[in-house]
């Protein structure tokens, strides 16, 4: 086993313990008692305490992260083995040089480290979401010369599950103002939740919503359109998500942030601070969607 390799392997295995005890364990001294054990003499164990250490330092950032990239997985729910595995990926993604490891090495060594200590699912949970926050970079360090590899997948036999959104105004006076949150990679976009199963998809939306922004009071006026996309689930694999947008009012002028790792504020804007905001492709047209609806075009 290469050098490298096994030191990540050290590292994950320390940060499992260290996470399990919920961070109540020196990782130092976990670590210095996993490498005695496991690499007797490794030649790289510098690297191993380089993960080790500076994913506990950044144990909050990188779970905000994670968070983002499996929207739909807690991060209390994700299986601690993959939970620390993606730990490492990111830190490597994120924190390190990426001359000393390209950002495709680290996503394939920390897929090889779910497959190794995981479930069966943890492989392709891992690679999905480590593989969502590499596009979310810009692909760094991509062979601009290569093909994307492209997955082909059976849509109509992929699970699917039923999300709520809203585009939520406020009128103040003769004005509009937009309710959004922003996340931890630096995009404002609409408040979005995942229903319950079973749930009647307006009333979980307004559920959602509610809990998000902090507000009591809301009022959903009309679906005004759909995203869809395919998400990485640890139990289903690919699963096709279907986010249902609803133009909604409410009178609340204070807007208070559920306390989450993915979004890290939420604020009212006038329509034309929206559009100098940093937002994601396809929220776009729900945008315009909405502006529509209420001749603000």
């Amino acid at each position: 086993m290469a050098n490298r390799h096994l030191s990540r392997s050290i590292a994950m295995q320390s940060l499992f313990e260290w996470d399990f005890n919920e961070g109540r364990r020196n990782i130092r001294a976990i670590l210095e008692r996993d490498l005695n054990e496991f690499g007797p003499g490794l030649d790289d164990g510098g690297f191993a305490k380089k993960l080790a250490e500076g994913v506990v330092k950044k144990q909050k950032e990188i779970d905000g992260i994670m968070e983002k990239a499996a929207p739909d997985w807690p991060i209390s729910q994700i299986a601690p083995v993959d939970r620390n595995v993606l730990r490492v990926g990111i830190y490597e993604l994120l924190f390190s040089n990426h001359k000393e490891v390209p950002p495709k090495v680290a996503i394939n060594e920390a897929i090889e480290l779910a497959k190794s200590f995981g479930g069966d699912s943890s492989g392709r949970f891992v690679n999905g979401v480590l593989g969502t926050i590499y596009r979310e970079l810009g692909e760094p360090g991509k062979d601009d010369t290569a093909k994307k590899q492209k997955y082909e997948l059976d849509l109509e036999k992929l699970p699917k599950e039923d999300l709520g959104g809203a585009v939520v105004i406020r009128k103040d006076d003769d004005k509009v103002l937009f309710a959004l949150v922003h996340d931890v990679f630096g995009y404002w976009t609409f408040s979005k939740g995942h229903l319950e199963k079973g749930e009647d998809v307006a009333a979980g939306t307004e559920r959602e919503i509610k809990e998000e922004l902090g507000i009591k009071n809301l009022k959903l006026v009309k679906k005004i359109g759909e995203n869809e996309y395919i998400a990485s689930d640890p139990e289903t694999g690919p699963t096709r998500r279907r986010v249902n947008y609803f133009l909604a009012e409410t009178k609340e002028k204070e807007l208070k942030l559920e306390s989450s790792g993915g979004l890290d504020d939420t604020r009212w804007f006038a329509l034309d601070e929206v559009r100098e905001l940093k937002m994601y492709s396809d929220i776009k047209p729900i945008l315009e969607s909405a502006l529509k609806e209420l001749n603000l075009q």
